[in-house]
């Protein structure tokens, strides 16, 4: 893709979503870290709806660390996964009550060892809570950054570097919000609304569609 093609897409998305607030609500690191973790297989409003109550009681590691599995799955028992989620928190609370001092550490290394956190998520507690230049990569973003042609690459980590190669450092998260608000607005994984997309112009996956239909 052309680099004038480029920056108009970055234009046209800030234009369209301006600066758009994390979708996920928390008051720390920690928090933020749970409601992370609690959104794999989960939508954001979902999440939201069960960490409201959550955070009322868990505000720092050593406050989850103690509970039983049992007691913490049901708190978040209609969210997608929760056994395994409530295991995983749990598992990561004791580490950083035990290792960290009760915090949640700023370090990439030290984040994907913890019991449910990978790679994506890491980079959103990095680049939401602790402002560093970070391109999460999820499934809305590697759909849409692959479907306009902005990345061309088969798994989130590729993706994540044809991104951080063409779009420039302190626009990452934002643009990391961007294109999830357009994945789930115009370019949805089932029945995209291509006709509507204002970024159709420059879009890869629109252009095929209208060489198919010719």
């Amino acid at each position: 893709m052309k680099n004038k093609d480029i920056a108009s897409i970055i234009n046209l998305l800030a234009k369209n979503y301006g600066d758009l607030k994390p979708f996920l609500n928390f008051n720390n690191a920690f928090q933020l870290l749970i409601a992370v973790v609690l959104s794999a297989q989960c939508t954001d409003k979902r999440v939201n709806i069960i960490t409201d109550k959550l955070f009322k009681l868990y505000f720092k590691p050593s406050d989850l660390a103690g509970k039983k599995i049992e007691e913490f799955e049901e708190e978040i028992k209609t969210c997608g996964m929760f056994r395994n989620k409530a295991k995983n928190l749990i598992g990561a609370s004791k580490i950083l009550a035990e290792k960290y001092n009760d915090t949640v550490p700023e370090s990439f290394d030290a984040l994907v060892s913890l019991p449910g956190v990978g790679r994506k998520s890491a980079n959103v507690i990095l680049g939401t809570y602790f402002n560093e230049a970070r391109f999460p990569v999820d499934t809305h973003v590697f759909r849409v950054a692959n479907r306009i042609g902005l990345a061309d690459s088969d798994t989130p980590e590729k993706t994540e570097g044809d991104l951080t190669k063409i779009i420039p450092s302190n626009l990452w998260m934002k643009m990391h919000r961007w294109l999830i608000h357009h994945g789930r607005t115009y370019c949805t994984a089932r029945n995209p609304k291509c006709p509507e997309c204002f970024l159709r112009n420059y879009c890869k996956y629109y252009k095929n569609l209208k060489n198919k239909q010719m």
